[in-house]
């Protein structure tokens, strides 16, 4: 559903990054339907230590940001909207202070 809506809100996206737990038929359903291309980053758990996964940095990153704000560390939320809507906040709140400090406006 979140794919179906993506691609009619936004139709020039046309690769979306998935986690492995996506893997299989929502991948061929995406590029037969939606024509849009899904590609699963896997994280490999033979590596001891520490390695950079690529693309995935990007989704731990921006739990990360979400995560600052104490309403969004529990979930207190129960209805999907309001849950929903407490992404939204800490989102609006963070892009609008990054784009407050480029001046290029």
């Amino acid at each position: 559903r979140l794919l179906a809506d993506l691609r009619a809100r936004f139709h020039t996206i046309s690769l979306v990054w998935a986690d492995g737990g996506y893997a299989g038929r929502l991948v061929t359903w995406a590029k037969t339907v939606l024509s849009m291309t899904v590609q699963v980053v896997q994280r490999t758990d033979d590596l001891t230590g520490f390695h950079v996964v690529p693309r995935r940095w990007v989704v731990e990153r921006t739990f990360a940001w979400i995560s600052k704000h104490r309403r969004c560390v529990r979930d207190y939320e129960t209805l999907p909207a309001h849950h929903e809507a407490m992404i939204h906040i800490p989102m609006i709140m963070t892009m609008s202070r990054r784009l407050a400090r480029t001046g290029d406006w």
